[in-house]
């Protein structure tokens, strides 16, 4: 099974980053060194625009946005509300290589107490707001972020209402080592208890669902934005293979004329399996079709999501 970590660098393959940018940190910062785990945790400080994970099918995560709580020695992940994106992370690692990536969040030392590795950036803060998903299906949707850094699990919950939309978090070149934000996107009806973790082959949920999207902002205001099929649904061990998707995924940019790229559209039932309607689709190695879309100008961009 093609890993999260793997899916995730398919993702940045297509989207722009600047690499002029400094990345974000504080001089104030101490390192922090990893220490064994003596027994003691930190508990979830719920602060600052910080949304707690009590999904019950994730294993013990006291809040965290990670599986098991926040042991002593260790950074701690956190989700915040949508569109918004968590600005605490290791400041000494800048480059998205592993065990470094995995860095983010709080650091709780081996007292149990919790330090805020960069001072003067607050926990959470609001994306670059111009993405959103737009719900044009009866039910909810699950848009399932995953946690960078971190361990890339899909357990940042955006649940988009029916015949609504929600904000997405679009990270500029200050967000950690200039990554973008990547959303695994359930089908209708999916909720985020069931769609925000990691699934099995026993339903096309969490990191078995059928789409993935990512989204980033360069320094000169245009958003990169890609949806694609998720690789793993077409493994040779997929029972989901054969399977057509209920739903399909659409890009659309709010002002057409700051629009760079074709129609971006997933439609299973008109195009069939692995295809994107766009006479630019492209195929990495894993063999999963995708297209871009670019929002020039800060001009905004939505996933609209339909059934078929």
């Amino acid at each position: 099974m093609l890993s999260i970590k793997a899916i995730s660098v398919v993702l940045l393959s297509a989207l722009i980053n600047d690499s002029t940018a400094a990345p974000a940190a504080s001089p104030e910062h101490v390192h922090h060194a990893h220490k064994r785990d003596n027994g003691k945790t930190c508990s979830f400080p719920n602060d600052d625009g910080m949304v707690a994970v009590f999904n019950t099918k994730v294993a013990n995560s006291e809040g965290w946005a990670q599986d098991g709580p926040c042991k002593a020695g260790s950074y701690c992940q956190y989700a915040c509300q949508p569109g918004y994106l968590a600005g605490q992370w290791n400041p000494d690692v800048t480059t998205y290589s592993y065990p470094g990536s995995q860095d983010g969040g709080l650091f709780c030392d081996s007292n149990g107490n919790l330090n805020k590795p960069i001072s003067n950036q607050d926990y959470c803060y609001k994306g670059k707001g111009t993405a959103k998903a737009v719900n044009q299906a009866s039910a909810d949707v699950a848009f399932c972020q995953t946690v960078l850094p971190g361990n890339e699990a899909m357990l940042i919950p955006t649940n988009v209402n029916g015949g609504s939309s929600n904000d997405l978090a679009v990270p500029g070149t200050d967000y950690w080592a200039k990554t973008a934000s990547h959303f695994y996107i359930n089908a209708p009806g999916v909720s985020v208890e069931d769609g925000c973790r990691w699934g099995s082959t026993a339903n096309p949920y969490g990191n078995w669902a059928p789409y993935v999207a990512g989204f980033n902002m360069d320094d000169n205001g245009s958003t990169f934005a890609k949806i694609g099929w998720n690789p793993i649904y077409f493994e040779d061990s997929s029972p989901f293979k054969n399977e057509n998707p209920s739903f399909g995924i659409r890009l659309k940019c709010d002002d057409p004329s700051k629009c760079n790229g074709a129609t971006c559209e997933i439609n299973p039932k008109k195009i069939g399996l692995n295809k994107v309607s766009n006479s630019g689709q492209q195929q990495d190695a894993d063999g999963a079709a995708w297209c871009v879309v670019t929002a020039t100008d800060n001009s905004g961009v939505s996933v609209e999501v339909f059934e078929v």
